[in-house]
C-alpha cells in the first residue's frame, strides 16, 4: 500500500513539473498576461540611420504603451542577417520583426511595385498609392503570402546610381558591373539598358566596391552615407530611378499570439513611430546630400528620359499580368 501511495504521488509531481516547463517555454512567445514578450527586430542600416532611430523610438512606445508587457531589441546593420535571412528567421521563429521592401516580391509577387523603375513621380505620388486602395491591395498579398503583418512604412528617398565615373546618359552605363538586392525585377531592368547587375547583401557592398568586384551600386542617398559609400565612391548619378517606400513587418504568428490589448497598443504604437519617421526623414535628406559633398562626392544631372525608355520594354516583358496592371493603376494616381 505504502508503495502504491509513493508512485501515485510520483507521478502527479512529475506531471506538474512537466506543466510548469511548458509554461516557461512559451513565455518569450505568449501575449499571455504575465508575461513579458520579446522580440527582435532586424534591419540593413547603421545605428546613425533615420530607420534605426526610427526603430528605437518603436520599441520604446510599444514598451510604454504595454506597460513592459514587450520588449524589443533592435539588430541593426544586418547583425540577424540580411532581409531574406531575416524573414527566414521570422518565419522560423527565431526573429520577430523586419524592415522590408521589394525583397519582399520572393513571397508576394504585387510588392514588386514597391520599387518598380519609374512607376512613380515623386514622394507625394508614393504617399497616394501606399496609403489607397493599391496600397492595401499589396499589403493584403503580403499578409497572406509572406506571412507577415505591415505596422507602418516609411518613405524612402529615391534611388541614384553610385559610380567612380561620370554617368549622364544610358549609353554610359554599357559593360558596368553593379550591385542590386534580391529583386528579380531590378536585375531584368538593369540588364536591359546594358548594364551587369549581380545580387549581393548590402552588408558587402562597401567590399566588393573597395576590391573592384563591382563597379558602383543603387541606393537612396541616407544608405549610400549610412554604408560609408563616399569613401569608395566619387559619384551620385541621379538616375531617381526609383521613388519607394519600405515597410516595418512583424510575423503573422508572433503577432497574432498577442492580446487584443497588446495588439492595438503595438498599432498605436507604430502610428506615433511613423510620423516619428517622417519628420526625421524631412530633416534629414537634404542635409545627407551636403554631407556627402562635403565628404567629396559629387552629383551628376542625368537624361532620366533615356533610362526610362530603354527599362519600360523590359518592365512589361517582366511583370507579370497581374503585376503590369497593377503598374498600370499607379501611374494613373494622381
Amino acid at each position: 500500500m505504502k508503495w502504491f501511495i509513493t508512485l501515485i504521488v510520483a507521478i502527479f509531481v512529475l506531471a506538474a513539473c512537466g506543466s510548469n516547463n511548458n509554461s516557461g517555454n512559451n513565455g518569450e512567445n505568449s501575449g499571455s498576461k504575465g508575461d513579458t514578450v520579446k522580440w527582435k527586430l532586424g534591419h540593413l542600416a547603421d545605428e546613425n540611420h533615420i530607420w534605426h532611430a526610427t526603430a528605437e523610438k518603436f520599441a520604446e512606445l510599444v514598451n510604454e504603451k504595454t506597460d513592459g508587457g514587450i520588449e524589443i531589441t533592435i539588430y541593426p546593420s544586418n547583425t540577424l542577417g540580411g532581409e531574406t535571412d531575416t524573414i527566414n528567421a521570422i518565419h522560423a521563429g527565431t526573429a520577430d520583426l523586419v524592415f522590408s521592401g521589394e525583397t519582399l516580391e520572393n513571397w508576394a509577387p504585387k510588392a514588386a511595385l514597391l520599387a518598380t523603375p519609374y512607376a512613380f513621380r515623386d514622394g507625394d505620388h508614393v504617399k497616394s498609392v501606399v496609403e489607397g486602395d493599391i496600397g492595401a491591395e499589396i499589403e493584403k498579398q503580403i499578409i497572406e503570402e509572406a506571412e507577415l503583418t505591415p505596422l507602418f512604412y516609411l518613405t524612402r528617398a529615391p534611388r541614384n546610381l553610385t559610380s567612380n565615373k561620370p554617368i549622364e546618359k544610358v549609353e554610359d552605363i554599357k559593360g558596368f558591373k553593379m550591385r542590386v538586392p534580391n529583386v528579380p525585377l531590378f536585375l531584368d531592368a538593369w540588364d536591359s539598358v546594358g548594364a551587369k547587375p549581380q545580387v549581393m547583401d548590402f552588408n558587402e557592398v562597401f567590399t566588393g566596391l573597395q576590391q573592384n568586384v563591382i563597379d558602383g551600386q543603387e541606393n537612396p542617398v541616407d544608405l549610400i552615407q549610412s554604408g560609408a559609400l563616399y569613401e569608395v565612391q566619387d559619384y551620385v548619378n541621379r538616375t531617381e530611378h526609383v521613388y519607394s517606400w519600405i515597410y516595418v513587418l512583424v510575423g503573422n504568428e508572433q503577432f497574432n499570439a498577442l492580446t487584443e490589448e497588446q495588439q492595438e497598443a503595438v498599432r498605436e504604437a507604430a502610428a506615433e513611430a511613423q510620423e516619428f519617421g517622417a519628420k526625421l526623414f524631412e530633416d534629414e535628406i537634404d542635409q545627407i546630400e551636403s554631407e556627402l559633398e562635403e565628404a567629396g562626392m559629387e552629383f551628376i544631372d542625368v537624361d532620366q528620359d533615356s533610362f526610362r525608355e530603354k527599362m519600360e520594354p523590359a518592365l512589361k516583358e517582366t511583370l507579370s499580368e497581374e503585376q503590369y496592371e497593377l503598374y498600370e493603376k499607379i501611374l494613373e494616381v494622381e
